[in-house]
């Protein structure tokens, strides 16, 4: 029935692959050709081939190997350990070249490990891989963009507002409020995304929770409510990893050197 369904979606055959070459060479054709790159050259259009060949390799790779560690708790666990350290030092290397991106660490854990583990405690999550690999992953997901997001907009903020900055100390602001006071408006649209597709389910996107559970044969109604769930879940481990990152980089500890006052 599964097979059936999946076929019925997205057929895996030759023409798939022939379509996801095309589709990933146009990507990285238009970002080259309108040199969507901070720099103005072809680093992003570089980006987006290794992305897509490392997609592939990393998905072929867990379908292999999912089969097997959702059978052993063990090897669950340290899958999702993997899964947090990739996100933790994709994050930290995205917002900073500097040693302190593993702080990043602490915005992703932190809303994700009590979210996850509240949902155990409560039932509604089972201690299996085929149920505790989906939602972390999502979760973990989430807050990577959050955290990269957040970040980058508080980092890019400070520096380009650093006479603010100075302005807030000079009248007597500690060196946290200060920075509070430039980078919280800013960071804080690092929660659009997540509000934009909550608002915007159902009528604009239906999202690969609810699609995927209607594919296996679960009812619409069912489908519906693990949707909605994932959503409101999603929008709450964001806002902590957005304030989480906030509180990081008003505290000095997720900087960028040069624009830090000693």
């Amino acid at each position: 029935m599964r097979d059936l369904a999946a076929q019925a979606l997205l057929p895996v055959n030759a023409t798939l692959g022939v379509v996801l070459l095309a589709l990933l060479l146009a990507a990285a054709t238009v970002a080259a050709v309108f040199r969507l790159s901070p720099d103005g050259m072809y680093g992003r259009a570089r980006e987006i081939l290794v992305a897509g060949v490392r997609a592939a390799v990393q998905l072929g790779v867990v379908s292999l190997v999912i089969g097997w560690v959702i059978h052993h708790v063990v090897a669950l666990f340290a899958f999702l350990l993997l899964m947090f350290a990739v996100a933790a030092r994709t994050a930290g290397r995205r917002i900073t070249a500097n040693g302190t991106w593993w702080w990043a660490a602490l915005p992703i854990a932190g809303p994700v490990v009590p979210v996850v583990t509240g949902l155990v405690l409560a039932g509604l999550l089972p201690v299996r891989g085929i149920a505790m690999i989906p939602v972390t992953g999502i979760l973990i997901g989430g807050a990577l963009t959050a955290t990269v997001l957040g970040g980058r907009r508080a980092l890019d903020e400070l520096h380009s507002r650093k006479g603010e900055f100075e302005a807030g100390l000079a009248l007597g602001l500690l060196d946290r409020d200060a920075r509070l006071e430039v980078i919280r408006p800013a960071a804080s649209d690092a929660l659009l995304p997540g509000l934009d597709q909550t608002r915007t389910v159902g009528l604009v996107t239906l999202p690969g929770a609810f699609v995927g559970m209607l594919l296996g044969g679960a009812s619409p109604v069912l489908a519906g409510a693990v949707q909605l769930f994932v959503l409101i879940a999603l929008m709450a481990v964001q806002a902590i990893a957005v304030a989480t990152t906030v509180e990081l980089v008003a505290r000095g500890h997720l900087n960028r050197t040069e624009i830090i006052s000693e």
